[in-house]
């Protein structure tokens, strides 16, 4: 099993960086696989709906969205991290997720999605909301935590001592974790059916 993070602030090692970290040190002791990929400090290409990627399975642009579209098998689940930008996830997150999900929706299903939302003080909660629409449209179950998903501090040792919010972050990933393995048993525990019969109920006169 394994874990995408998505990493939408410009500062690589910031406060969403290290409310991740936690997750994915509790996601790790149940032996979950994480990768976090880092969206840069560069622009991300915005969606244009010329939809090409409807005919292709991925976005026409070369770059990080297309390559995370055909590795989307890899994981069986995606968190979305940002810091607050007026009440809202970056640009580059934004952009990043909605050329991510439009084509892909089908295999996005079943999937599990969470948002991880950094702030000096306010506007996590419609951070943390717009994040989790991408989920809501794509038949992803979402995994809930402790509180909202949010860690505050205006840098990375601010967040260390943010004890509850670090702690929201530790239940997140064990909720998850658990999830997880709920979905893996569901399917080792298919059931084997018997071939099908199809019978009719003509009777002889």
């Amino acid at each position: 099993m394994k874990v995408l993070m998505v990493n939408g602030s410009p500062r690589e090692h910031g406060c969403t960086y290290t409310a991740l970290a936690e997750v994915a040190d509790t996601l790790h002791k149940h032996g979950i696989d994480t990768e976090i990929i880092y969206l840069g400090m560069k622009p991300v290409a915005g969606c244009i709906a010329c939809m090409k990627c409807f005919e292709t399975g991925h976005c026409f642009r070369d770059d990080i969205v297309r390559e995370l579209q055909d590795r989307l098998d890899e994981f069986d689940a995606i968190i979305l991290g940002s810091p607050v930008y007026y009440s809202n996830p970056t640009g580059q997150i934004l952009s990043f997720a909605q050329r991510l999900f439009f084509c892909k929706e089908d295999e996005m299903a079943g999937k599990l999605g969470a948002a991880v939302v950094s702030c000096r003080r306010g506007g996590a909660s419609a951070t943390f909301e717009s994040l989790n629409q991408f989920f809501t449209i794509a038949n992803m179950p979402v995994v809930s935590s402790q509180y909202w998903n949010s860690v505050h501090g205006f840098t990375p040792d601010d967040v260390r001592k943010d004890a509850e919010g670090l702690q929201t972050m530790r239940t997140l990933g064990e909720n998850m974790a658990w999830m997880l393995r709920c979905i893996k048993a569901g399917k080792e525990s298919h059931p084997d059916y018997e071939p099908r019969l199809r019978t009719h109920f003509i009777g002889a006169k």
